[in-house]
């Protein structure tokens, strides 16, 4: 069957984030080929829907342990999942593609970089394989970790997470600015980060909302999912995202917008009723919002 029969869609009741709202369904991704016994994390679908990548810590088959992955639409199922080449025996995790298909960013722990896990980008080639991983630079990267690199839909501005010096606390969100030759100024985004660590982070509406994991230690304690919506100057935080799985003691993270299906979303998690095995990927309704501009 079609990936859209075999996958439940996770359909939010509610017009607002600020009325009552809650998921009626959930299904698995690519159950048994994208979500298995092992961790799969940070799915992302290429923008034509032909291909999806995702990072597994624990799958094996890989060259490093932390890896990259990628399966291809045929007969309407994912199918042959194997590791993304650009796939090291260094850690390299959290893809996503860009929304006009141009590019996949990701972090690695590769040599060459500025710090401990730094942010990277290949090209998309016209035949399916990818260009060499081009690290983004010092203007981007620190001597700390940057993780969950998110590119706007229009490619302007370049959301990720660092531990860098000057934070409000552990992982913070930034933005960085495209100015035609590189992402330069990351700035915290207004009204998220804590003393907590807060990480990969998904724009809603193009950027008047978001959706962000939070933890008191994003290595070791749970991982619950939020949703902030912008005022106008700063975002708003109106609550943890309502999945039965996304609670205070679990392990809830990655949303991404799917590209080809700009209504739809990735999270990954594990949900008691439907589970493959560690963390699965699950779809969902991107929920409505009323959000402003001047956040990003």
């Amino acid at each position: 069957m079609a990936i859209r029969r075999t996958t439940l869609l996770l359909a939010l009741a509610g017009a607002t984030a600020g009325t009552a709202w809650a998921l009626a369904a959930f299904g698995i991704e690519g159950r048994g080929v994208v979500s298995t016994a092992d961790s799969e994390i940070r799915g992302s679908v290429r923008p034509d829907g032909q291909r999806i990548v995702w990072g597994s810590p624990d799958r094996k088959g890989g060259p490093g342990g932390w890896d990259l992955w990628q399966a291809d639409l045929k007969d309407g199922r994912w199918q042959e999942a194997r590791p993304v080449p650009l796939s090291t025996s260094d850690k390299d995790f959290d893809p996503m593609f860009s929304a006009d298909g141009k590019w996949i960013y990701f972090f690695s722990d590769r040599p060459g970089g500025y710090g401990g896990d730094d942010l990277y980008r290949a090209e998309l080639l016209a035949d399916g394989r990818y260009g060499p991983a081009r690290n983004l630079g010092a203007t981007v990267n620190s001597a700390g970790n940057e993780w969950a690199p998110t590119p706007s839909f229009d490619g302007k501005t370049l959301m990720f997470s660092s531990d860098r010096a000057g934070g409000a606390g552990k992982q913070d969100l930034y933005a960085a600015r495209w100015d035609g030759r590189s992402f330069i100024k990351p700035e915290p985004l207004p009204g998220v980060n804590t003393a907590n660590d807060e990480f990969d982070a998904a724009f809603l509406d193009h950027g008047r909302a978001l959706i962000y994991a939070q933890s008191i230690d994003g290595n070791e304690a749970p991982i619950q999912l939020f949703l902030a919506e912008c005022d106008g100057k700063t975002y708003v935080t109106r609550g943890p995202l309502p999945l039965s799985f996304n609670t205070n003691t679990d392990y809830t993270l990655s949303p991404v917008v799917d590209w080809s299906k700009p209504k739809e979303m990735l999270v990954s998690g594990a949900a008691p009723e439907l589970r493959m095995g560690g963390r699965d990927l699950y779809r969902l309704a991107v929920p409505r919002t009323q959000g402003k501009d001047g956040c990003i």
